[in-house]
């Protein structure tokens, strides 16, 4: 993502102030970005080619080997600043996530083909093409993008946790005993 770095650098300096508080979420969409090429690319060639009568299960398959790319990318880049956890642990709740976000992506497609019947012989096949790619590549993926972007922030990748919040957690909780200011306390 040297890329990336280089471009933000050339920002001006009254741009790279607006642009900085929203950094991790920059990252993001430039992984999403990266994960609807792979995703879109691979989608049209599996339905181009081996699935051409299954377009849900064809980008399914792209859609999980887009999700692989994008749990390294937003883990080592998107959210570097964020985890804490073990990583199997981190990894697991990622691909729940994912899964959640990937029946989320499939509801327009499977909509626009099976409940509107834009598929062969109904339509022509530019139009079927540019229905899935409208609802299964646009509409799909803006909605499982919105969904993802707060699970991973909630559950996937959390900010830690310093000392300062988990005192200001507990006194917050009614009905606990507020913990002294002591420094061995804290240990």
């Amino acid at each position: 993502m040297a890329f990336v770095g280089k471009m933000v650098n050339r920002l001006p300096e009254r741009v790279l102030v607006r642009v900085l508080p929203h950094a991790e979420m920059l990252k993001f969409l430039v992984v999403g970005g990266i994960a609807f090429i792979v995703t879109t690319v691979l989608f049209f060639g599996i339905k181009w080619t081996v699935l051409p009568q299954h377009p849900v299960t064809a980008n399914i398959l792209a859609v999980l080997i887009a999700t692989v790319l994008s749990y390294v990318l937003n883990r080592e880049w998107s959210f570097a600043q964020r985890g804490g956890r073990q990583r199997h642990h981190e990894a697991a709740l990622f691909f729940i996530v994912a899964g959640i976000g990937l029946a989320i992506n499939q509801v327009p497609l499977w909509i626009s083909s099976y409940v509107f019947h834009l598929r062969q012989p109904n339509v022509s096949l530019f139009m079927e093409n540019f229905a899935d790619f409208i609802s299964g590549s646009i509409i799909g993926t803006l909605l499982a993008t919105a969904f993802r972007w707060w699970a991973m922030r909630r559950y996937v990748f959390p900010e830690e946790a310093t000392d300062s919040q988990v005192v200001l957690d507990i006194e917050a909780t009614p009905g606990t005993k507020t913990p002294t200011t002591d420094a061995t306390a804290l240990d």
